[in-house]
């Protein structure tokens, strides 16, 4: 018992020797220097050696990762491919404004460009220039030229979901030929009657007219929403700011921006070649050439037409296709004005003007133009042509007139040869006449110059130039079309003020040519037709032909539009293809 007390106490309270414990510490210390010159001081060579032999091996972990990668991304580029991305949105920028979005009253560039988005037809114009079918199925033709059978498609929607019928388009047929619906297209349709035999099928009846499927472009209107409208209140309808069609976009909104309107539209779920791969199209209506470049340049908008394009040179970020048209751009002589009465003097002014040098200067790379059709329309044998480029004998003819030089001009009864000359804002047709201007001016022809831009509102075109006639020569673009009939440009009929013989050209061999050529079906035939109208045109002057037209389309690098060598008959047809459109690109991976 006593020697458990005795451990228990001995417990309590420990003894501590200070020798001891110093005397370990020192054997520890001893023994850590001993060790750390052992492991450490002695082996730091090691160290450095195995740090070389990390590194390596690091470098060589590296090399092999950039090898993976640049394997990975070239082996990628051998099954992927950039394409067209879905969805977006892509903004045009047209010039003109959007007073209206039905398309009976189309005038603008900006007009004409909705109506094709928003509205289908029974044909269109397909990327290789010619007609097809749109919403018709089938176009069956009388081998008299006179019975014109089209059959519809099956399927075909309305933007609000209802079905496109034969009577939509028998209704919008009869609201073009009536008087108070005040369409341009009216003069095609005056002599045709349609009648409806079943519920796919319609039937023109009319006089032999060769160019009448070329007329049956024409945009469809639903008869459900305009049954009830009066024609003669048709422009002013809501419809005209919130249309419904049947193309592939529908109207979304009518904006007004700051100093342009939007068009901005969705695409048609239910289109029946197909829902677009964009999501939305927007078309920026300006007011003028400067201002619809600015919006490109500024990335306001994905692409536009320009008529100077020459700053893409230094824009590594849009590209620029150019496509012909079948439009032509025309000296038109006024042949009503008392100085152009005179065909010696306008004999004159084509042989004092150097065509040829003109093309190279202003339009280098487009096709000439010296007939009343463009390129590929008439088989000529080489024997129409404008005369030559010859300014002494332009002299001469001015002189045989009456028009004698008198210092630097010729004047006649003392009064001089003053001509007015006339165009609108575009960079081309600016060039022309500033070349036009010379070339005459060198033959003793003053000449007062105007410029006007057709964008703006306040500047009416049509009702202060073209309709008085308020010009002397006029450059200007005629819309050809597919179809060489050109009777609407150059017949004597067509000289009224809301007729498109701006010339007022009147010669009975070439009306009697044009009216012939119209009323047949035969191709070999109407050639020959149009052959004698061509000669006695070039023989008239009533115009002098400079180049056919050219459209640039300047968009950014990533979006798709226009397919390679697409043929435009008119600008319009940009759109042929538009449900393949994107506005972005992606990357996929390529189909075995």
């Amino acid at each position: 018992m006593d020697d458990d007390k005795n451990s228990w106490r001995k417990f309590q309270r420990p003894s501590f020797n200070s020798k001891s414990v110093a005397k370990r510490a020192k054997k520890a210390e001893s023994a850590t220097i001993r060790h750390a010159r052992k492991f450490i001081s002695k082996r730091l060579d090691n160290v450095l050696e195995v740090r070389r032999h990390v590194a390596i091996w690091l470098g060589g972990v590296a090399v092999l990762i950039m090898t993976v990668g640049l394997q990975l991304v070239w082996s990628q580029t051998s099954y992927t491919t950039e394409t067209g991305a879905n969805g977006g949105v892509y903004a045009e920028a047209t010039l003109g404004e959007v007073n209206t979005l039905n398309p009976l009253y189309a005038s603008t560039n900006s007009e004409r460009s909705a109506r094709r988005l928003i509205f289908s037809s029974l044909l269109t114009y397909d990327t290789s220039g010619h007609l097809n079918m749109d919403v018709a199925k089938s176009l069956a033709i009388d081998p008299q030229g006179t019975t014109y059978t089209v059959t519809l498609k099956d399927g075909i929607k309305w933007h609000d979901g209802t079905n496109l019928t034969v009577q939509d388009v028998a209704f919008t047929i009869n609201l073009i030929k009536n008087p108070d619906t005040r369409s341009s297209l009216r003069p095609e349709w005056q002599d045709v009657v349609v009648t409806v035999p079943d519920d796919k099928t319609i039937v023109f009846t009319l006089p032999s007219y060769a160019p009448f499927p070329h007329a049956l472009t024409f945009p469809i209107l639903p008869k459900h929403e305009l049954a009830d409208v009066p024609p003669a209140n048709l422009r002013e309808n809501a419809f005209s700011v919130n249309p419904i069609g049947s193309g592939p976009f529908a109207v979304r909104l009518l904006q007004s921006a700051s100093d342009h309107k939007i068009v901005n539209m969705t695409a048609f779920q239910h289109y029946f070649k197909g829902r677009p791969k964009l999501d939305r199209f927007e078309i920026h209506a300006f007011g003028s050439y400067a201002k619809v470049e600015a919006a490109l340049r500024s990335g306001q908008v994905t692409a536009a037409i320009l008529s100077d394009a020459s700053w893409l040179s230094k824009a590594t970020s849009y590209t620029s296709k150019n496509a012909a048209v079948n439009n032509g751009v025309y000296a038109l002589l006024n042949t009503a004005q008392p100085h152009l009465r005179d065909l010696a003097v306008r004999q004159a002014l084509q042989r004092g003007l150097n065509v040829e040098k003109l093309r190279q200067t202003v339009a280098p790379g487009q096709y000439p133009l010296d007939l009343p059709f463009v390129r590929g329309q008439l088989q000529d044998d080489g024997t129409l042509k404008a005369a030559s480029y010859d300014p002494a004998e332009a002299g001469r003819l001015l002189d045989s007139a009456g028009w004698k030089l008198d210092g630097a001009v010729r004047k006649k009864d003392g009064q001089p040869l003053t001509l007015s000359l006339v165009t609108t804002d575009n960079i081309e047709y600016k060039k022309s006449i500033e070349f036009m201007k010379k070339d005459w001016q060198a033959l003793g022809v003053e000449t007062n110059v105007t410029v006007v831009n057709i964008g703006d509102p306040r500047e009416d075109f049509t009702q202060n130039v073209l309709q008085p006639r308020a010009y002397d020569v006029l450059v200007y673009e005629l819309e050809i079309g597919a179809d060489p009939d050109v009777y609407a440009y150059w017949h004597s009929s067509q000289s009224t003020p809301r007729g498109l013989n701006l010339s007022m050209y009147a010669n009975g061999v070439a009306d009697d040519a044009l009216t012939s050529a119209r009323a047949r079906i035969e191709p070999s035939l109407r050639a020959l037709k149009y052959k004698a109208f061509a000669k006695q045109w070039l023989s008239d002057v009533p115009a002098i032909g400079l180049f056919q037209s050219n459209i640039k389309y300047v968009s950014r690098q990533q979006s798709t539009a226009l397919e390679p060598g697409q043929k435009l008959v008119s600008p319009y047809d940009r759109y042929a293809n538009v449900i393949y459109w994107t506005a972005s690109n992606t990357s996929v991976y390529k189909t075995p």
